[in-house]
């Protein structure tokens, strides 16, 4: 489901140490530390924080030595993230993470300060690791941040801190969030700073009326406990939320004035200030997310009024759904607050279009039939925005720019012959990037890049060469990428890696790749995509074929209409896709074994594995299914209400159950291996007991794995990933046996 484990980076094996270790997520999203300039930017680099050079790969300035970093007495700091001040006298430094749900977003923060040369630790009388979101005040004299759900502000002139909130609980959040806000709208660092520095802005989640799931913990204690977590069911409310301004130096919360359905209650998952002092915009986000209004509050008076409004017949994407960039927030202005930058789906394609701060006037700024895949930079003084997409195929990513006004047709910049997938980190003005590049049959290459020309400033094209080199490597890849139309009339991407020393005339078995739902895009151009990270040894050498299709509802570029058809449709529609292009497959391709057709994913996967062996038993003959979500009630309601509607009768409900894998569980055939953590704090433990219900109660066989309190991931514990990985494997070869025949 939401945790979206599905293939994300340039490499498969990145996604598999995700699976494997869950602790490569930074505090915040990684990305470059770029200078004002355009060219410099700041690295951490064998334990020291560095300046390097975009222009000229051999200069290095140490900005921060061990030595600066090692506080007196103690150990050197290990950085895991820093910021720099705007007048770049001053460094935040954060370490010591620990995670909350699956990020690790608490810690422990320093600040440098080049002009005292002093290293201060913030939150000193705090408990070690509890400090989240560590914040610079714009003029660098303050420092704010969250700890115990509250939130402080810390001088830095004489370390003197003030407790802005005092209500903070675990039910009573503030400045950051609860769970599903979390997981679903990537919400979590939940405070702003005015940009004079004297107010902040917070958001305030009561968390008081969402019943507990209870987890039962069995494995950490002699006597098992129980360990709740604040978790809406579809159809269950949403916690309230309040967005309220208080002054730097303490005092009074004004709260805004946002309606919301008393009953239904309603989101807000975005809020910054309006560019300047007095107002803020919010995205406020009616309970079935079909309807959004943009509003402006007027901090004074707690007054608010909708500028800007959006409906769909579906629903609608915020910007952080598919635009990790802005996971922490952000707002993007022009002119000095006159207009701001919003995402679109409106005329069938995914574009960015140009607001007036009254709302009263909108501009598109991408044109055509395409979609906007990623914003990579903006820059209002030349009049420009970087974003990428992929117009003709929607496997591959590019790099375009077009101007900030809406003038002019958008110009690719990637080189045509280069052929893959394309990740940039634009620098603020355009000028450099750094470029990660590969596709199917090319390993991974990174350069540093000047815009817009895309050359290397070193002259070492590394990416051109590596393209060149590989040329001859794609006829002998075993990868093969295709499309498939099915008798209905539906056309998908895929790709299939097939056998060494494959012969056309004999057949083979079939393992199908899946995750179905609008998180997951698996049939990617880039170099590893069809690595199978769960099996032991070598499926091309062991005679199997593996392959993987994108159905309608994944999140491709390919429109508004292929995304939003699957609405109402989660457990038939993408499921109706995956078997129908898997049979058409079958019957163009002889060289497919019908009688060995296997099929596996996780998360949502494992729920469109379950779907996929309960509804078209006559396909698939052996499933392995993964942390699956076996009765869509029991989900999260800000991801299943978004794509199925709130369930506030039984007709509502009805639509839950008709996609639900325990309604068919009465059709199983073939053979299936179930697998689930119990300490599963997404997809909960739950679902694997309904659905072992369904199956007993049908005296359906099966064979079961829980994994003791392992999470979504089930990673944690000594030996867990080889385990499952062995036990995945051998049942794949017991019940799919690999080879020719």
């Amino acid at each position: 489901m939401s945790t979206k484990y599905y293939r994300t980076g340039i490499f498969a094996i990145a996604f598999l140490l995700l699976i494997l270790a869950q602790n490569a997520v930074m505090a915040q999203i990684p990305s470059t530390h770029w200078a004002k300039d355009g060219y410099q930017y700041y690295k951490v680099q064998s334990g020291e924080i560095v300046v390097l050079d975009a222009r000229d790969a051999a200069k290095k300035i140490v900005l921060l030595s061990k030595e600066m970093l090692t506080p007196q007495g103690q150990k050197t700091i290990a950085v895991r993230n820093f910021y720099l001040s705007d007048d770049g006298q001053k460094v935040l430094l954060y370490t010591n993470a620990k995670k909350v749900w699956r990020y690790p977003t608490r810690g422990d923060y320093w600040v440098y300060d080049f002009t005292t040369k002093k290293l201060t630790k913030l939150g000193a009388n705090l408990p070690a690791s509890s400090l989240m979101f560590g914040k610079f005040s714009p003029d660098a004299s303050k420092v704010g941040y969250v700890s115990g759900h509250n939130i402080y502000v810390e001088a830095l002139a004489d370390g003197s801190v003030k407790q802005l909130t005092t209500d903070g609980t675990t039910k009573l959040i503030n400045g950051t969030f609860d769970w599903v806000y979390e997981e679903e709208f990537f919400c979590r660092d939940g405070f702003r700073w005015s940009p004079d520095s004297k107010q902040i802005a917070y958001w305030q989640i009561d968390a008081g009326k969402t019943k507990n799931y209870l987890m039962l913990n069995t494995t950490d204690s002699i006597y098992p406990y129980v360990k709740p977590v604040e978790y809406p069911v579809a159809g269950e409310a949403p916690s309230p939320f309040k967005i309220g301004v208080i002054s730097a130096a303490g005092g009074t919360t004004k709260w805004m004035d946002i309606p919301t359905d008393p009953v239904l209650q309603s989101y807000v998952p975005r809020m910054e200030w309006a560019a300047n002092n007095t107002e803020l915009i919010i995205q406020h986000l009616n309970r079935a997310q079909n309807q959004t209004e943009v509003m402006l509050c007027n901090v004074a008076t707690g007054k608010s009024s909708t500028i800007y409004q959006e409906k769909d017949a579906t629903w609608l994407d915020i910007l952080p759904e598919w635009e990790e960039h802005y996971y922490y927030g952000g707002w993007d202005w022009f002119k000095n607050g006159a207009d701001f930058l919003w995402a679109s789906e409106k005329d069938g394609w995914r574009h960015l279009y140009r607001i007036s701060h009254d709302g009263k006037k909108e501009k598109l700024v991408t044109k055509g039939n395409y979609d906007v895949m990623q914003i990579n930079a903006i820059d209002e003084k030349s009049g420009y925005v970087y974003f990428s997409a992929s117009p003709d195929n929607a496997t591959q990513k590019y790099l375009y720019r077009t101007k900030l006004d809406g003038s002019g047709k958008a110009e690719r910049l990637t080189p045509a012959n280069q052929a893959g997938t394309h990740e940039y980190d634009v620098s603020p003005n355009g000028k450099a990037a750094t470029h990660a590049f590969s596709n199917y049959y090319t390993e991974g290459v990174n350069e540093v890049i000047s815009l817009p020309d895309h050359k290397t400033f070193s002259g070492d094209e590394k990416v051109a060469k590596a393209v060149t080199a590989s040329a001859g490597l794609k006829a002998k890849s075993n990868v093969e990428f295709f499309k498939v139309k099915t008798e209905e009339g539906v056309e998908m991407d895929g790709w299939m890696v097939k056998p060494d020393n494959f012969d056309p005339a004999k057949k083979y078995p079939v393992v199908l790749y899946v995750y179905g739902e609008p998180w997951g895009q698996n049939v990617k151009d880039e170099n590893g995509s069809s690595y199978n990270f769960m099996y032991t040894g070598n499926m091309a050498q062991d005679g199997y074929i593996y392959m993987s299709i994108d159905n309608r509802g994944t999140p491709v570029p390919k429109g508004r209409e292929w995304r939003k058809s699957i609405y109402k449709g989660i457990g038939t529609l993408n499921i109706r896709d995956l078997a129908m292009g898997t049979k058409q497959l079958l019957k163009e391709r002889a060289y497919l074994d019908t009688s060995r057709v296997a099929v596996w994913g996780w998360s949502g996967g494992g729920s469109s594995t379950l779907n996929l062996m309960f509804q078209y038993p006559e396909i698939f003959k052996t499933g392995i299914a993964i942390a699956a979500v076996g009765n869509q009630l029991t989900y999260d309601n800000i991801y299943q209400e978004r794509y199925t509607g709130v369930p506030v009768d039984e007709a509502g409900r009805a639509a839950f159950l008709k996609g639900s894998p325990i309604t068919y569980a009465k059709n199983l055939k073939g053979n299936l291996l179930y697998i689930h953590g119990t300490g599963d704090d997404n997809v909960h433990y739950q679902n694997a007991e309904l659905l072992i219900n369904e199956l007993v109660k049908n005296n359906k066989q099966f064979q079961l794995m829980l994994y003791p309190n392992r999470t979504h991931s089930i990673s944690e514990g000594p030996g867990t990933g080889m385990h499952l990985r062995t036990l995945y494997t051998n049942y794949l070869r017991e019940h799919c046996p690999p080879g020719a025949r």
